[in-house]
C-alpha cells in the first residue's frame, strides 16, 4: 500500500489522495460512518465497545448460566473458606457479600478497575494518533479543516483500543475464576466472588474431585479479600504500581501508522480485527525499570502470601491440597490470561516467576515471627520486603526479628533517672506488639 500522511485505507483498499479534497472527504465521511454507531460518549478508550465486542465473544463461546444450586454452593465454599482462614491470618474474614458470577458479570463487575488501568495508556496512544494529522499550515489548498479529522482520529483511537480491549476482556472472563483470580482487586471491595462454568472447566481438566477444587479456589479468594480489606493501602499501591509502569510505556508512531493502514472505513470489522502488537513498547530508563521492579515484587508478595495461608489453611482438610497448589503456582508461572491481557494493553509482560521466592519468604517470616508477626509486615509498605530479599528468605526473616528487638531494647526508658537500667521491650512476637514500631530493614 502507497505511503500517505494518514496511512489509511479508502473503502477497496486505496489511501485518499491528501492533495484531493473530494478523495479526503470521502475517507472522512467513511470513517465517521463507522464510528457513529459505537461513539464511546467521552474518555480514550470506547468502553461501551469494548464491552459489546467482550459480550459478543463470550456469548459466542459460551455462558453458562449461574443457577441457584451453584450460587449455593459458592455461599457455602466461600464461607467454610473464610473459617479454615482464621487460624492461619492475623486478621479477621475480609468478605462482606458474596457472589457467584456468570462470564459476562465478571466483565461488568471489574469494568471500573479496568478503566483506572487503561484509560491512562490509551490516552497516550490516542494523542500519538492524533500526532499523525499534520497542521492545517502544511494542508494542502483546499482541503477540509484537519481539526476534524483530529477529533475522529480520537473517536477511531478509542474505538480501536476498546475494540482491543474488549477481545482481551473477553478471553480473560472465559478462564478467570474469581473475582481476584490474577492478583489485582479487580471487584468491589469485600465481594468475594467466584465464576462456577471457569471453576468446574479448570477442575475437569486437572481430574481432580470438583468440590475440592471449588474450595481451593474459595479459599484463594477469601484470602485475597482478606488481605486487601485489612491492607487499606494495598490496593491503591498495585493500581499506582501499573500506572507508574504504563507511564514509561513508548508509543511507536509507526506501528500505529501501519495498523491504521489495514483500516476500511467500510468495514467496521477491520477495525476489530486489527492488532496493537509492538504499538507499546517499554522504555529502558532507570526510572521504568524500577517501576517494573516495583510492580513484579508486589505483585509476587501478593500471590505468595496468598499461596503461603491458603496451602496452610487446606493442609489435613483437602485430600489434594499439594496438586492444587502446585497446580495454581503452574498456572500462574506460566504467564496465563493476566500476562497476555496486560502485554496486549499496556505492553506490560507480567512476569509471575518470583511466586515460589515470595512463597518461600512469606514461610520463613512465619517460622520466625509467628502469624501476626508475619502479617505485621503488611502494616506499611516500607516494612516489606524488596526483590533483593528474594535471594535469601531466612536471612530476611532473622534480621526482621532482630530488628525488632533491637528497636524494643532502645525504646527510651519512662524511669527519670538517666543512669536507671532501662525496662525489657515488648516481645515482638506477642500478639499485642504494634506493626508501626518495625523498623524497615
Amino acid at each position: 500500500m502507497p505511503e500517505t500522511p494518514f496511512g489509511f485505507a479508502l473503502p477497496g483498499g486505496q489511501p485518499p489522495d491528501p492533495n484531493d479534497p473530494q478523495q479526503m472527504q470521502q475517507f472522512l465521511a467513511g470513517l465517521q460512518q463507522m464510528l457513529a454507531s459505537s461513539q464511546a460518549g467521552g474518555g480514550p478508550v470506547n468502553w461501551d465497545l469494548a464491552r459489546q465486542i467482550a459480550t459478543t465473544q463470550l456469548n459466542t463461546t459460551g455462558d453458562p448460566a449461574v443457577s441457584s444450586a451453584d450460587r449455593a454452593e459458592v455461599a457455602e465454599a466461600l464461607r467454610l473458606a473464610d473459617l479454615w482462614l482464621d487460624p492461619v491470618t492475623a486478621w479477621p474474614t475480609g468478605i462482606t457479600g458474596t457472589a457467584a458470577w456468570n462470564r459476562n458479570e465478571w466483565i461488568f463487575n471489574t469494568l471500573d478497575v479496568w478503566r483506572k488501568l487503561c484509560d491512562p495508556v490509551a490516552a497516550r496512544m490516542v494523542a500519538a494518533m492524533g500526532d499523525l494529522v499534520p497542521d492545517q499550515s502544511e494542508a494542502p489548498p483546499g482541503m477540509a479543516p484537519l481539526g476534524m479529522m483530529r477529533g475522529m482520529l480520537s473517536m477511531l483511537g478509542g474505538a480501536l483500543f476498546g475494540g482491543q480491549l474488549g477481545q482481551a476482556l473477553g478471553t480473560l472472563g472465559a478462564e478467570v475464576l474469581s473475582a481476584g483470580d490474577i492478583g489485582l482487586p479487580l471487584g468491589p471491595p469485600g465481594m468475594a466472588a467466584l465464576v462456577p462454568a471457569n471453576v468446574k472447566a479448570y477442575g475437569e481438566g486437572l481430574e481432580l474431585d470438583p468440590v475440592e477444587v471449588r474450595l481451593y479456589v474459595a479459599l484463594r479468594e477469601a484470602a485475597h479479600q482478606r488481605l486487601f480489606m485489612h491492607v487499606p493501602w494495598l490496593r491503591h499501591h498495585l493500581l499506582s504500581a501499573v500506572e507508574a509502569y504504563a507511564a514509561g510505556i513508548k508509543i511507536d508512531r509507526e506501528a500505529i501508522e501501519e495498523a491504521m493502514g489495514r483500516v476500511d472505513p467500510s468495514d467496521p470489522e477491520s477495525m476489530r480485527a486489527l492488532q496493537m502488537d509492538g504499538v507499546f513498547t517499554p522504555d529502558d530508563s532507570p526510572a521504568q525499570q524500577a517501576a517494573l521492579r516495583r510492580l513484579e515484587t508486589a505483585l509476587a508478595l501478593v500471590e505468595g502470601w496468598v499461596c503461603h495461608v491458603v496451602d496452610a489453611a487446606a493442609e489435613g482438610r483437602l485430600s489434594n491440597v499439594s496438586r492444587l497448589g502446585e497446580a495454581f503456582r503452574r498456572r500462574r508461572a506460566a504467564g496465563g490470561p493476566a500476562e497476555q491481557t496486560f502485554a496486549t494493553l499496556v505492553g506490560l509482560e507480567m512476569r509471575p516467576r518470583r511466586l515460589r521466592e515470595a512463597t518461600t519468604l512469606w514461610a520463613a517470616l512465619l517460622a520466625e515471627r509467628d502469624v501476626a508477626g508475619r502479617d505485621a509486615l503488611w502494616g506499611h509498605p516500607d516494612l516489606l520486603p524488596t526483590d533483593d530479599d528474594f535471594a535469601d528468605p531466612a536471612g530476611f526473616a532473622s534480621a526482621q526479628l532482630t530488628i525488632a528487638d533491637m528497636d524494643a531494647l532502645l525504646r527510651p526508658s519512662d524511669v527519670s533517672e538517666p543512669d536507671a537500667p532501662e525496662p525489657d521491650g515488648p516481645d515482638p512476637d506477642a500478639p499485642g506488639s504494634e506493626p508501626g514500631e518495625q523498623k524497615a530493614p
